[in-house]
């Protein structure tokens, strides 16, 4: 597969999903840059941001599954993944599949969880799969989770466990929209008679997994491995973080940009990709300590400082 082939299908969803969602482009590129590497997004919004209208759009242009979850402090493990159920006919018990079998799940609110739920949902990111009394279940392919969280309102919301946090690939949030951008949501409503847009589907399961399947080919030298590296090293040692990026966090930054070539039709990783991806990438993997806390000590800050720290690579 060429350059031109994957970042002409990236351009075409990001065009689709932009008719139904008024966001910053910059956004909706961050979201399908984690779908593109096999990761998973955490967007942290007040609610009628649109969120769920996300989610739901960008499944639709790709052409897959969507499920939506609305965690809620009673719901059990079994009400995500899925149960046995007896059969009678058969004298036998049957699975039963959960909302999480499909190919993009929106885990709504996920911070309302608790914590044993929150590990089921922890299995599936990770291994993609699911494991119902003792027995393993394979998730669909593509597998992507867009989890939500509102980072106002806290009562009755149960904190995600660091474990968890690192698994997401990206944490990012759309804000509110330019006031021309709002502008635009009512007259868009005012043009049709459904309450929800229609997107406009360009790819299939088929050609979704090719598009994850071509970061593979993108060239990534090293002495961007070392500025990659580099850059994660850092965190551990400033004086405001208290557990710094984890190596997962580190493979996981390669992995984005790799992505993140693939959307700009790009053979090879550049240090400018890098930057560009590093603070939604890695920021919210940073633990910082009791003193940065009680300073509200920007994470996002942190991470600009260290790329500003950091010597760039010269790249021929």
């Amino acid at each position: 597969m060429t350059a031109e082939k994957p970042a002409h299908d990236c351009e075409a969803v990001i065009d689709s999903v932009s008719a139904a969602v008024v966001s910053d482009r910059e956004f909706l590129e961050t979201v399908l840059m984690a779908l593109v590497a096999r990761g998973h997004v955490l967007l942290e919004d007040v609610p009628g941001t649109g969120k769920t209208l996300t989610a739901r759009s960008m499944a639709r242009a790709l052409g897959l599954s969507f499920s939506r979850i609305q965690f809620t402090p009673d719901l059990l493990p079994a009400d995500v993944t899925g149960t046995y159920v007896f059969d009678e006919q058969e004298a036998d018990f049957d699975f039963r599949e959960g909302p999480i079998f499909a190919n993009v799940v929106l885990a709504d609110e996920i911070n309302r969880a608790p914590p044993k739920t929150q590990s089921a949902l922890l299995e599936a990111m990770e291994e993609r799969q699911v494991t119902v009394d003792g027995e393993t279940h394979d998730l669909p392919e593509p597998f992507f989770v867009i989890a939500t969280q509102n980072p106002v309102e806290q009562e009755g919301t149960f904190a995600l466990p660091e474990a968890q946090i690192d698994r997401f690939m990206v944490k990012t949030s759309l804000g509110y929209p330019e006031y021309d951008g709002e502008l635009e949501l009512l007259k868009r409503r005012d043009g049709r008679d459904a309450r929800s847009p229609t997107v406009e589907t360009v790819l299939s399961t088929d050609s979704v997994l090719d598009l994850q399947a071509a970061p593979e080919e993108i060239r990534v030298d090293e002495d961007l491995m070392r500025y990659i590296l580099d850059i994660t090293r850092a965190t551990r040692s400033d004086y405001r973080v208290s557990i710094g990026v984890s190596p997962r966090g580190t493979q996981r930054l390669f992995e984005a940009a790799r992505a993140r070539a693939i959307l700009e039709g790009r053979e090879f990783v550049t240090p400018d990709m890098v930057k560009r991806i590093a603070e939604p990438v890695l920021a919210h993997r940073l633990v910082l300590t009791a003193e940065a806390e009680v300073d509200n000590t920007n994470k996002r800050t942190i991470i600009a400082e260290v790329l500003d720290k950091i010597a760039v690579p010269t790249v021929e």
